[in-house]
């Protein structure tokens, strides 16, 4: 069994198609951060387990789907239609093979999926997460899978934006071997929250920007208050 957390929100027009697509032995978390169109009841319709986020912020959704999470193995994955749950195989075969602690799918856009502004933040990024722990990434990757154990053990704490990229430096300051596998990424469904506008793409890299910045705090010997 893996267990597939679906951070979500105002995402009823996705969800049918999402979770008619979760392979089998793929139990699907729905982690609901305030929808305001339903989509927790939709969710539960078309099987999925509906957990309840209260605290605005991708982070925040993404800890509430850990915390329900009960298999080894834990993905995670955006629910707006953009990636197709039937390819969630592609990232787990380095992770069940014994490969790889982390594997991240680095997306190959259709035409019209990916904003220029969304992309360029995403390469900007990419690049300094490659510079700061030295493993040759080119996506931050949203479709991405690892031991359920081992992530929380690893005590990221960012619950906006931020989460994914630290996600990703705790665990290559831990040693963890991070492995890429391109995926297929679709126009999505509807209108995104958080890169579907420069606005929206401007404040998802505020928050990683203050997260690149505690790095380079801990690294030059001041206080971590990320622990």
């Amino acid at each position: 069994m893996v267990d597939v957390v679906l951070p979500v929100l105002d995402e009823a027009e996705a969800l049918p198609w999402v979770l008619g697509r979760m392979p089998d032995g793929h139990r699907a978390i729905v982690a609901d951060n305030g929808s305001s169109d339903g989509s927790p009841e939709v969710a539960a319709r078309h099987g999925a387990h509906v957990v309840h986020a209260p605290v605005r912020g991708f982070g925040a959704a993404c800890w509430a789907g850990l915390q329900a999470a009960r298999a080894d193995v834990v993905c995670f994955m955006d629910c707006d239609g953009s990636l197709d749950p039937q390819d969630l195989g592609l990232v787990l075969e380095p992770l069940l093979a014994g490969e790889a602690d982390m594997v991240l799918g680095a997306r190959i856009p259709e035409r019209g999926a990916w904003p220029w502004h969304a992309r360029v933040a995403n390469r900007a990024l990419a690049r300094e997460l490659r510079r700061r722990s030295g493993i040759a990434l080119t996506d931050l990757g949203p479709m991405r899978a690892m031991g359920r154990r081992e992530l929380l053990a690893l005590g990221v704490e960012d619950r906006r934006f931020g989460w994914p990229l630290e996600m990703v430096l705790r665990a290559a300051r831990d040693g963890w071997r991070i492995a890429e596998r391109p995926v297929p990424y679709r126009a999505r469904s509807g209108r995104s929250k958080v890169t579907g506008t420069p606005l929206g793409t401007a404040r998802a890299v505020r928050d990683m920007l203050g997260v690149l910045r505690e790095v380079d705090l801990r690294a030059r010997g001041g206080v971590d208050v990320r622990g």
